[in-house]
């Protein structure tokens, strides 16, 4: 697979990522507030049709990992341990291997629901994988942003990516941080869009960056 065909892959999977969670809370019903509720709450087994997102989630997070290992990884190839830790980072991320195991994450029940609390939301082990592997995914996404961008100064044709990183890197740290206070005051749900927006917005422009590339030249060895 070409660089190219995979960074079309994971510019597709970006778009449809944010299509699917700006569309899902149409059929959430009244009691849900995509304000005030997570996206995971509408994958959860209590969730009207969760089984869309699951599905949806999973195959745009199997995309993503096509792309960074495929699409970016061959032009990091040649920064040794930092563009390869970068990488392996990116690949554990929130957008790709977090939301690759979406179906082993599906929470208890909604906040949505009646007598649902947060409490019972991870009282299964869905539930439990989705607070964990969510938490470590946005965190090595963030540092996998500065890490990258150390490398991106080294390559010429990539450094004007190396500030819009590093800012990436602080937006994601600081939604991150407001997500628990935010959700005291019922706006919990809108930190966690922008964080999945920005870090969508982010592998979008990557990817469109190497569709414009030329593929680099096939390397022997891991780095």
């Amino acid at each position: 697979m070409s660089c190219r065909t995979a960074a079309k892959i994971g510019l597709i999977a970006q778009i449809v990522f944010c299509l699917g969670w700006l569309v899902a809370p149409i059929w959430q019903g009244q009691k849900y507030s995509p304000l005030a509720h997570t996206i995971s709450d509408m994958y959860a087994v209590t969730a009207p049709y969760g089984w869309v997102l699951v599905i949806l989630i999973t195959l745009c997070g199997l995309a993503t990992a096509t792309f960074i290992f495929f699409g970016l990884w061959p032009h990091f190839r040649g920064q040794g341990s930092l563009g390869l830790f970068g990488i392996l980072l990116l690949g554990l991320s929130i957008f790709s291997l977090g939301d690759s195991l979406t179906p082993f994450e599906r929470m208890a029940c909604r906040l949505a629901d009646s007598e649902c609390t947060p409490d019972s939301q991870t009282a299964n082990l869905g539930g439990t994988l989705d607070a964990v592997l969510s938490s470590v995914g946005v965190v090595a996404f963030m540092i996998s942003c500065f890490i990258l961008a150390a490398a991106l100064t080294k390559i010429p044709h990539w450094k004007p990516l190396a500030w819009p990183a590093r800012i990436t890197g602080v937006v994601i740290a600081l939604a991150m941080f407001a997500i628990a206070p935010t959700q005291e005051i019922g706006l919990g749900g809108l930190m966690e869009r922008i964080v999945a927006l920005v870090g969508a917005a982010a592998l979008a422009a990557v990817a469109l960056r190497v569709m414009r590339l030329p593929e680099p030249q096939p390397a022997s060895g891991l780095v």
